[in-house]
């Protein structure tokens, strides 16, 4: 009777010792997760994406006013009563056509008379030559005296001065016949009338009868610092002039009043040779095409000016960048998921991204999202950034296994 109770013994103390062992195990595996899990809790969440090379323009801001490429004031040049007006306010003009017409009776008279003082003077002309065409055979002969012949030559060329004169006087006064018919110089659109028919216009009246402006094409004003046409000479832009040689040109752009870019680009064609003292501004003016006349003269704009185009520069977002007082640097993740602080050197700064002159190369992740939270040799956890529009796929190393078990 006692051997089945010693066996029953032996058997609950085989039973307690394998349950200590699968408990000691179960222990030992949890404290490795959770060792693990502590771990990768301790690894900060960071932002990342890759620098970029890429073409970065460069542009110069500045305010603008828009003019006509021309624009001409219609003024009367002959005095006299307004008859007719022959075009309608606003509208479209041509070049040479009738816009008004002053009372011609006044500068009809006048060509009548100087055209009958002119047959007069021919007339006598003609006289005057027939008498010396008499006379210089007689002298010849001696039957006239030297006087005779003088007073017969004065008198010819007396009368073809008056000849002259006259010619002078029917040239002008038709001259001042033309002017009552009031023509378009330009092509282009013009305003309203400046006076009504019936009134009286002329230089010692009213003379400005119209203004016609030609908008097809405008004229941009605008004025640029000393230092931004040192910078364009760097790169040997000169304003207004086209380079075969380079890729890109200085264009000029323009943002509408509804802050929409301009479909048309322009060229600078004219620049002051001298700086303003009082400024420390050079006038310069850009010349655009306005075919669909969407741009007014006389209005505000905002003018860009391609300066300079870097090609295959390494650029990185703005927020990926710290300043202190020693300089610029940002948090490089190596393969390994640790990070770098390492100092660069800054290009221009153009729509929210930097360009890296020194100390970076595109391709290397940079830290752009929880920078504050880094200290250099930290080992962190990469998540994916938005950079230009694209999903940048990041290497996130060790981190990634330890995430994922």
């Amino acid at each position: 009777m006692k051997k089945p109770v010693l066996k029953s013994k032996k058997s609950v103390m085989v039973m307690s010792a394998i349950a200590l062992c699968v408990i000691a195990a179960v222990v030992v595996i949890f404290a490795i997760k959770g060792g693990r899990r502590h771990k990768v809790a301790d690894e900060p969440v960071v932002g990342v994406t890759q620098a970029l090379a890429d073409d970065v323009e460069i542009y110069g801001e500045y305010v603008g006013r828009v003019r006509a490429s021309q624009f001409v004031e219609v003024r009367a040049r002959v005095e006299g009563y307004l008859e007719k007006m022959l075009f309608e306010e606003g509208s479209e003009v041509s070049k040479g056509q009738v816009l008004f017409v002053i009372n011609p009776d006044t500068y009809k008279a006048r060509v009548d008379k100087a055209r009958a003082q002119l047959k007069k003077d021919e007339a006598q002309a003609q006289k005057t030559r027939r008498d010396l065409e008499r006379i210089r055979p007689l002298y010849e002969q001696n039957a006239a005296s030297q006087l005779d012949l003088d007073n017969a030559v004065a008198a010819y060329e007396t009368a073809n001065a008056s000849v002259g004169m006259s010619k002078a006087d029917l040239a002008q006064a038709e001259l001042e016949l033309s002017y009552t018919t009031v023509r378009s110089p330009i092509r282009g659109r013009i305003s309203e009338r400046m006076v009504d028919v019936g009134t009286l216009v002329g230089p010692g009246a009213k003379s400005l009868l119209a203004t016609i402006v030609e908008s097809d094409t405008v004229l941009i004003d605008f004025s640029m610092t000393a230092l931004d046409y040192l910078k364009s000479k760097e790169r040997n832009v000169e304003l207004g002039e086209k380079n075969a040689t380079r890729g890109w040109q200085p264009y000029v752009t323009i943002t509408l009043a509804d802050n929409t870019v301009y479909l048309h680009r322009g060229m600078v064609d004219f620049a002051e040779p001298q700086v303003d003292p009082n400024t420390g501004t050079f006038s310069v003016r850009a010349r655009m095409p306005n075919p669909e006349r969407s741009i007014l003269p006389g209005q505000f704009t905002k003018v860009r000016v391609l300066l300079d185009v870097r090609e295959d520069a390494t650029v990185v977002p703005l927020k990926g960048v710290i300043m202190e007082k020693g300089g610029a640097y940002i948090y490089v993740m190596r393969q390994d998921s640790t990070v770098e602080k390492r100092f660069i050197e800054l290009g221009p700064e153009v729509e929210n991204r930097a360009v890296v002159e020194r100390g970076l190369v595109a391709g290397e992740n940079v830290v752009v999202e929880g920078q504050h939270k880094l200290t250099p040799g930290m080992k962190v956890r990469p998540e994916e950034e938005t950079f230009s529009g694209e999903r940048i796929p990041v290497d996130a190393g060790d981190n990634v296994d330890d995430k994922t078990e």
